[in-house]
């Protein structure tokens, strides 16, 4: 089992940036896949960005792609989500979640979850 936690989140205006971690305990860090997924209120959690084992290939949501990083430190169990440009739509509890292959965007992909952090950006 993998244990996630999140931190970083926080109220910022539109424009702002703001980077997410994802400390990971328990199994080892390296097997899995891992993923950002973001949930606001009264809409369906939405996948936002994953990442491979090894950190080399990315699968970045459209809505985000040209604003949203994430990357990975196997050494330090820790994968992180930097924004820019934010904004009121990204407005959202965002998780992170470990799986299996990077390349799934469905929630039922990923096995493992964090509790969540907030993101309130102000207009």
């Amino acid at each position: 089992q993998v244990q996630l936690v999140e931190s970083g989140g926080g109220l910022v205006q539109a424009g702002d940036s703001l980077g997410l971690s994802c400390a990971a305990s328990g199994d080892t860090f390296s097997n899995y896949a891992m993923g950002w997924f973001r949930q606001a209120p009264g809409k369906e959690r939405e996948f936002v960005a994953a990442i491979s084992r090894g950190g080399l290939s990315t699968n970045v949501a459209d809505s985000v792609k040209d604003r949203f990083t994430i990357s990975r430190d196997n050494a330090k169990n820790t994968v992180y989500l930097q924004m820019i440009s934010l904004k009121p739509e990204d407005t959202a509890v965002y998780y992170c979640a470990a799986g299996d292959s990077y390349v799934y965007r469905t929630p039922n992909g990923y096995r493992y979850w964090g509790q969540g952090t907030q993101v309130t950006v102000s207009s």
